[in-house]
């Protein structure tokens, strides 16, 4: 028998008030049943369903409702490279890896794993029909007494007997009930999405990782929410700046919603995952929640997913974790330093313009060769195409002059140390920093960072800061037609005037061709399509109070994969 949440009794002046306390009630215990096609979790909130034959989460019940569909293609939740066992490779083993008889039903997990042999396993889309990678894959599902929702994790162990190999597309996709009809990634995709509409395609639902921990749908029917919150980035690829896509509809007739969790693809650049033959390798994703609520509208329910993110992030490392290769909380050091700035030649106004600068400083592997480089060359993986390690981040605020950072929860091992601010040139780099074992803090004092220039800055347009938030259309960068509003916004293209013109109105935030084909369309998944535009000349006028003598540096910073050829 549930108990029931106490009821406090206040006497005033006035007469009485009674105060119910909600943050008292009482879970349900959690309970762990078992048959020979799975395992069924449940606290009395959430009821989860696993499958032995490949770890998938076919079903999850929120008080009694089903929050996934088994009606779109691939149903329920499941990872890219699942436990399914490789054709002619060893069975699959399931096991009850946290028994909730042993926790007095304060938690239980699941676990299914397929065991390679050498053989590859894992189905990612536009993967190959044999298999994806040779590696042993785990898959967890954990549930507490208190939760609203499962976690799950994916445990990847490549054996220096396997083969070489790569991963391709690797994520985690729930497809949810045909209830959810509002779809919430950031404050500009946050709308009624009952149906796909015609001509969009999933990008459009692209946004920073790092910056979005929390997203996904929400009923206005049933007033349930679905949200995949994420504690950490340390397992995704990339770092603080890749950008994914989160959400979207199913192309399928029935068209479900889907929630997703990349942590490795060939998106906007991509991010590589590789091992050779003889390596040992290990990788956990995870664990994260696939976290339900219930009671308000759209906006309340995602701002408690927000705030669900945020208990999160300061509850991890979590404890319950155990048996794989993850660090708990006293394994992991906190590294501190601090950075003097040394730019004699930043602008005089660098101070009144940007008082407060954000620095985001970060840990990860330092960069290192892969084969599929340029006419057969290698190629380099920097922290923000790397999805092979972890990654340890954060941002802080500090001016022109410098900052005091902390990076907490790293993990032991060597790293290199990175950093970027807003406003300031390049980026900072700290080879061989070692973090050892036992969760010892780490100080490294302070560090002077030298921007690199070229003489005397004359001026700039817009901000050193790895975004174009600052420039005309940036707002609406993710719209598949953003590129033909370009002709209409600047008929005669971009004319700018140092000390005159705003960079938020008079620059455009994409250099692409000056589109003259008034059929021109849309296409999903592969942008505008139509005549070839014309060339599109940006011009930059300034004075100066005389002519120069010398040679002068112009500076350009470009993100996209798209780039041909400037002309200067």
């Amino acid at each position: 028998m549930k108990r029931r949440s106490p009821v406090s009794v206040h006497k005033s002046a006035c007469g009485i008030l009674l105060a119910l306390s909600c943050t008292a009630a009482f879970a349900d215990p959690v309970t762990l049943t078992e048959d020979a096609q799975g395992f069924t979790l449940s606290n009395g909130t959430i009821t989860a369903r696993i499958a032995k034959r490949n770890g998938d989460l076919s079903s999850m019940k929120y008080k009694g409702t089903e929050v996934l569909t088994n009606q779109s293609g691939r149903a329920g939740g499941y990872w890219s490279h699942d436990a399914s066992p490789a054709p002619g490779g060893p069975p699959n083993v399931s096991a009850v890896t946290i028994d909730p008889k042993t926790t007095n039903g304060d938690r239980g997990e699941v676990s299914v794993k397929a065991i390679s042999g050498g053989k590859k396993l894992g189905h990612p889309a536009g993967g190959a029909a044999d298999g994806d990678f040779p590696a042993d894959i785990e898959i967890r599902y954990s549930l507490g007494k208190d939760d609203s929702g499962i976690y799950t994790y994916c445990i990847f162990t490549h054996l220096p007997e396997y083969p070489a190999g790569s991963i391709g597309e690797a994520r985690y996709c729930a497809k949810l009930a045909a209830t959810f009809d509002w779809l919430s990634v950031d404050a500009q995709r946050n709308k009624y999405y009952p149906e796909e509409p015609k001509g969009e395609d999933k990008y459009v639902y692209t946004a920073v990782q790092s910056k979005n921990l929390a997203y996904g749908w929400s009923s206005t029917k049933d007033h349930l929410g679905m949200w995949i919150v994420n504690p950490t980035i340390e397992y995704l690829s990339g770092g603080p700046t890749k950008p994914e896509f989160m959400c979207h509809r199913d192309t399928t007739a029935v068209a479900a919603p889907c929630l997703l969790n990349y942590w490795r693809s060939s998106h906007y650049g991509g991010a590589a995952v590789g091992v050779a033959e003889g390596e040992k390798w290990t990788k956990v994703i995870g664990p994260f929640m696939l976290y339900v609520n219930s009671g308000g509208d759209h906006d309340v329910l995602w701002k408690d997913a927000l705030a669900k993110a945020d208990t999160e992030k300061k509850a991890w490392p979590y404890d319950w974790v155990s048996g794989v290769d993850y660090s708990h909380k006293d394994q992991r050091s906190t590294v501190t330093g601090s950075f003097k700035i040394q730019d004699p030649l930043a602008p005089l106004n660098l101070h009144s313009t940007i008082p407060t600068l954000h620095y985001t400083v970060g840990l990860a592997a330092p960069t290192y060769p892969i084969a599929g480089g340029p006419n057969g060359g290698q190629r380099m993986i920097t922290w923000q195409t790397d999805a092979k390690h972890y990654e340890f981040c954060n941002t802080v605020d500090g001016n022109p002059d410098g900052a005091a950072f902390t990076i907490p929860n790293v993990r032991p091992g060597t790293y290199t140390l990175y950093a970027f601010a807003d406003g300031i040139l390049g980026e900072y780099s700290k080879a061989d920093v070692t973090i050892p074992e036992g969760g010892k803090p780490v100080d490294l004092g302070t560090l002077e960072w030298k921007p690199v220039r070229h003489g005397k800055q004359l001026w700039d347009i817009g901000l050193a800061n790895r975004t174009a938030t600052e420039f005309a259309g940036a707002d609406h960068y993710f719209a598949m037609d953003i590129g033909l509003q370009y002709p209409k916004l600047f008929p005669d293209d971009v004319s700018y005037t140092i000390g005159k013109s705003v960079a938020a109105e008079d620059w455009f935030f994409q250099h692409i061709p000056h589109n003259v084909d008034p059929n021109a369309q849309i296409v999903p998944f592969s942008g505008i399509r139509g005549q070839p535009g014309k060339p599109t000349p940006y011009a930059i006028h300034f004075d100066m109070p005389a002519a120069p003598t010398g040679r002068a540096t112009l500076r350009l910073a470009i993100c996209g994969t798209g780039a041909r050829s400037i002309d200067v």
